[in-house]
This record gives C-alpha cells, sequence and structure tokens, in this order.
C-alpha cells in the first residue's frame, strides 16, 4: 500500500467522476461553444456572487491573468510573504505582468487591512512603483492551510477602496476555507475584484480552475488566457470532472480535516517533534529538532509506504486529500506512534 501525502493535488478521478466526464456534452470552448463549461464557468460565478466565470487549465494560468488583468508594467502588488502568486509561480508577476511585489511579514500567510495601508506607496511620489493590486490566499498554502476571518476581508477591501485599488483571491483551497468558517460564498463577490477557484486539489478533480469576475473583466481576460496559451478546444470533458467534484466533494473535506488534527495529536506526543504548526484544515506542517535528520526521518516513512514533502529548514508536511482513505489513515497513525 502506498500513501501519498506530499500534496492534494495527488488524487485521481473516482469511477463515478470518470463516468461523468464521459457523458459529457462538449464543444468548441475556444469558439465558447462548449456546454459543459459554460455550464461550470456559470455555476462557480453564481456560487461566489460574481457575474462570470472562466476555465483555466491551472490555478497559477487564473492568477496570472488575474495580475494581468489589473496591473500595468511597472507597478507594484502587495502579498504575504508566503504568497504562492509570489513564491510558486515562476516569477510570473514579473515575466508577464512587469510588476514587482511588496511581501508583507503577516500572520501564517495572512495579512491584515493594517499592513496593507501602510505598504501602499503615495500616488504622487513617482519615485516608488504605483501600488495597483492586493492578493490574498485562503486557505494558505505556505501558512499550513490557515483561514482568513472574513471581517478582515471588508477592512483590506475598504483599503483598497480608499488608495484606488484592485484585491484578488488566490481561493485555491477556498472550499476547505469554506467548511472551517461557515462563510457565505455569496458575500466574497461583494468584497473581491476577481477570486480563482481551483477544482483539482481537496475537490479531486484531474485539471482546472475557474476565474470569476463582472462580465467586463471576464471579457477582457479571454484575451489574456489566449496570449497564455490557456485555450481549450473539447474541455467539456475535464469541466464536466469540475461539476461531478462540485455537487460531490465539498462537504466530505471535512473528513480531510479531522484526519490532518489526528496526526498532528500523534505528532506532538513525539520527541523528535520540535512544534507542529496549528492545524485548521487538511495541510499539516510541523517541525523537527535540529538533531532530528529530515532526510532520515523521510526515508523511514518511505520504506513504510508513507510520503510526505520537505519544506526545508527541518520543517516537514503532511497533506490529507480525497484518496487518503480511513484504512490508510489508521495505518500512518499507527505508524507514527511507533516511530
Amino acid at each position: 500500500m502506498r500513501i501519498n501525502l506530499v500534496s492534494d493535488t495527488v488524487t485521481k478521478p473516482t469511477q463515478e467522476m470518470l463516468r461523468a466526464m464521459f457523458r459529457a456534452e462538449v464543444g468548441d470552448d475556444v469558439y465558447k461553444q462548449d456546454p459543459t463549461v459554460i455550464e461550470l464557468e456559470a455555476r462557480v460565478a453564481e456560487m461566489f456572487g460574481m457575474e462570470a466565470g472562466l476555465f483555466f487549465p491551472s490555478g497559477t494560468m487564473a492568477n496570472q491573468t488575474a495580475i494581468k488583468l489589473h496591473t500595468q508594467p511597472g507597478e507594484q502588488l502587495i502579498a504575504d510573504k508566503w504568497a504562492h502568486v509570489y513564491n510558486y509561480e515562476g516569477g510570473g508577476a514579473s515575466f508577464n505582468s512587469g510588476v514587482s511585489c511588496c511581501l508583507l511579514d503577516g500572520n501564517r500567510g495572512m495579512i491584515t487591512a493594517e499592513q496593507v495601508a501602510g505598504a501602499v506607496n503615495d500616488p504622487e511620489f513617482y519615485h516608488s512603483p504605483l501600488t495597483s493590486l492586493v492578493c490574498v490566499e485562503n486557505t494558505t498554502n505556505k501558512g499550513g492551510g490557515a483561514c482568513y476571518d472574513f471581517e478582515e476581508f471588508k477592512k483590506i477591501r475598504k483599503v483598497c477602496d480608499a488608495n484606488n485599488l484592485k484585491f484578488h483571491l488566490d481561493g485555491a483551497r477556498i472550499w476547505n476555507a469554506l467548511i472551517v468558517s461557515n462563510d457565505i460564498p455569496q458575500e466574497y463577490g461583494n468584497i473581491f475584484d476577481t477570486i480563482s477557484v481551483c477544482l483539482s486539489k481537496g475537490l479531486g478533480a484531474p485539471i482546472g480552475s475557474v476565474l470569476i469576475s463582472d462580465k467586463a473583466t471576464i471579457h477582457r481576460a479571454l484575451r489574456i488566457r489566449k496570449i497564455l496559451g490557456g485555450g481549450m478546444r473539447q474541455v467539456g470533458y475535464l469541466a464536466a470532472a469540475g461539476i461531478y467534484a462540485l455537487e460531490n466533494n465539498i462537504e466530505r473535506l471535512a473528513e480531510d480535516h479531522r484526519r490532518a488534527k489526528e496526526l498532528g495529536a500523534v505528532l506532538e506526543t513525539k520527541n523528535w517533534v520540535a512544534k507542529v504548526e496549528p492545524i485548521e484544515t487538511n495541510i499539516l506542517i510541523f517541525s523537527l529538532h535540529p538533531q532530528v535528520s529530515e532526510t532520515v526521518l523521510m526515508e523511514k516513512l518511505r520504506q513504510k509506504g508513507i510520503g510526505i514533502s520537505s519544506m526545508g529548514h527541518g520543517k516537514l508536511r503532511i497533506v490529507t486529500h480525497l484518496d487518503y482513505r480511513e484504512v490508510m489513515h489508521t495505518y500512518v497513525l499507527e505508524t507514527l506512534e511507533k516511530l
């Protein structure tokens, strides 16, 4: 039995999802003639109180499109120092949009309105880049699946309005955040100018993200997606997987959260673990004591059929997901107990 806890991106479509994909009605989405894609885009937009959506092959492309929409070359965006748009998108903000990043020292990947207000450059001071965009992430990836308080989003929105800034949400794991917070998804549409949501992490689809906004912005996004090479033809087969995921795999995310917390509880009892970061969702980050080799630990787990990932500097990450079943969970708990 091989157990992959490296990421929630490792899931494979279930038989039920595959059947939904094979039954999909498709067309040429480059010509906006794929009915299944159109249905997915409309459904996601409606869920979050937005007017329109656009299907993308990846969350990175959706985020990069949003940055391009809201900025001009030479300008600057504000984000947390651990933000995915800065750390894990290949330098795309500078390469695609020609913008720099003002990185804030947030709490577990989360920034505050006060921090944002303090980071906005005076638009009349032409020696500094013009601040034009704020990007936040919910849940935070490198922050260990931490969830924002929705009230903080409202406060940041006020700062954006006061300074003529756009506000983008990287919602790669927004579904996990919604399970924990019980926020009303439709209210997000009143706060953000654009939101990207991912279907291929906790929801278990093989590919795909959707960027949502008002109709005019999504119309502009269509051109940027084309430039970035994101136009796809009979992609309704993949959109069907996303629709199935939305209908069947959101509520079950609570199981992933429970399992992550149970793993964390075991790790907290081990004398070779220095610290377990707070666990809110499906991401578990823990640190080893300096004398403990992460390479040796990961090899021991690998020999037991368990894969986890290193974040460097003695930090390790475990991510629970759809394919991590209860029988696997019991085995991992027992294995950790014996280490």
